[in-house]
């Protein structure tokens, strides 16, 4: 089920699309940056990691996850999540999957398996194409960090692959709220708009001082950025820890809600 799968959704154009764009992007930024220079000083994280990646190539794959991640990234894969199930409804070949002896529970396993990988190989290309693209303009060498922390070659690449698969994760729970509303709709722009709005809505209430820390620290997208604590001088797993569990129930209640409604969907409507 997973193989047949897989097979169908790597042969759709909003799959090379996403990924060619993961894969793109980072190639662009590293030209720009070689042709015109880094920004100058704007006192946030995204410029800081901008203004050092052309000192080391390592750099240039966390600059790219830096800016990336924030809505490009989220978007690709809430289009993974919230077409996966939509897509085949509003083509009308949902109804001729469940005609064979296929339990609803496993078809929705298979879906989500293969918009994981998806997800990942999106996170995965930005990471690989950064850091191709950053060492071969800017050299293979120690990687100097915001925080005025000099990182060896082997230490940052390693704490590279831990960022990368935190940001995976943090996605995870409105990722589940695209796979939810996948089962919802006929539409997959409105599967992956309404997700997407959910994470947009979090980030402004997030950074709306006025609503209570309490509140504002259970907004889903409040841990995305916490993985730049990993290149600091004493790195802050505290935070990777309390971001990953934080995802948590978002995925297991969005996760329920797709599987309670579509198994009493009525398909044939």
């Amino acid at each position: 089920m997973i193989a047949v799968e897989f097979r169908k959704q790597i042969k759709r154009l909003r799959t090379y699309i996403g990924l060619g764009i993961c894969a793109g992007l980072p190639i662009i930024i590293t030209i720009a940056l070689k042709a015109g220079g880094p920004p100058r000083d704007h006192g946030d994280t995204e410029a800081a990691f901008f203004r050092l990646a052309t000192k080391s190539g390592i750099n240039m794959p966390l600059a790219a996850l830096s800016v990336m991640s924030l809505f490009l990234l989220p978007v690709v894969v809430m289009l993974f999540f919230g077409e996966s199930v939509s897509g085949e409804a509003g083509w009308g070949t949902l109804r001729y999957l469940l005609v064979r002896p296929v339990k609803r529970a496993r078809l929705l396993a298979a879906k989500i398996g293969v918009a994981s990988v998806l997800a990942i190989s999106g996170v995965a290309l930005v990471i690989l194409t950064g850091l191709a693209a950053g060492v071969l303009a800017f050299g293979w060498h120690p990687v100097p960090t915001p925080s005025l922390v000099v990182f060896s070659q082997g230490e940052a690449l390693s704490h590279l692959l831990i960022a990368a698969g935190y940001v995976v994760w943090s996605f995870s729970g409105a990722a589940a709220l695209a796979f939810a509303l996948s089962t919802m709709t006929d539409v997959p722009v409105g599967a992956v708009g309404g997700s997407m709005g959910f994470v947009i809505v979090s980030q402004i209430l997030d950074g709306i001082t006025a609503i209570p820390k309490g509140v504002r620290n259970w907004m889903p997208t409040h841990f995305w950025r916490v993985w730049d604590g990993l290149f600091q001088l004493h790195a802050d797993y505290g935070n990777l820890i309390r971001g990953t569990l934080h995802q948590l129930p978002y995925v297991v209640g969005f996760a329920l809600l797709a599987w309670w409604w579509f198994k009493r969907k009525d398909i044939l409507s």
